[in-house]
């Protein structure tokens, strides 16, 4: 807080008078993220698609200085920052929905694909490796974890029934 006041040129007071604590003004940061344009990669293919958005969280996270994972880290210690950061979550699932559509509709996935699962599967690999493990970035991994993924839908494993007498 003290930095961002140094920064603004302000007094640490009126930092806390406009946030209250580090939680407000990291809920701030987070819900701003949700006012940009980004919109999801169009390579024209599922597997395409998903390495793109996956090279983008890779570079993301591994970005100088960390400031993605310094939210993601500081969302685990303030309710604000967490709640901030689920609305984040959400809209940028919601955002990359439009991959697994437009993959149904070139015909590389079943119908009736589940986005939100597909995407969690191909994008889990590169949070779990470099935020949990925090292992070096793979340039490799990005593409191997879409791969899986969208193989494993093309075979139907995120599909959910069409209605409840679908099987």
């Amino acid at each position: 807080m003290d930095a961002v006041a140094a920064r603004a040129g302000v007094h640490r007071a009126t930092v806390y008078r406009r946030w209250g604590d580090a939680g407000g003004l990291l809920a701030d940061v987070l819900d701003a993220a949700s006012d940009d344009a980004w919109q999801p990669p169009d390579t024209g293919s599922l597997e395409g698609d998903l390495a793109a958005l996956n090279r983008e969280i890779q570079d993301a996270l591994t970005a100088q200085p960390p400031i993605v994972a310094a939210l993601i880290a500081a969302s685990f210690r303030s309710e604000k920052a967490d709640h901030a950061q689920r609305r984040l979550w959400e809209d940028r699932y919601a955002r990359c929905e439009v991959i697994v559509d437009r993959a149904i509709q070139r015909a590389e996935l079943p119908p009736h694909t589940d986005a939100r699962p597909l995407l969690i599967a191909a994008t889990a690999p590169v949070y779990h490796q470099l935020v949990l493990l925090r292992t070096p970035p793979d340039p490799g991994l990005p593409g191997r974890a879409a791969r899986t993924a969208a193989l494993a839908a093309s075979a139907g494993a995120f599909t959910t029934p069409s209605s409840a007498g679908d099987t």
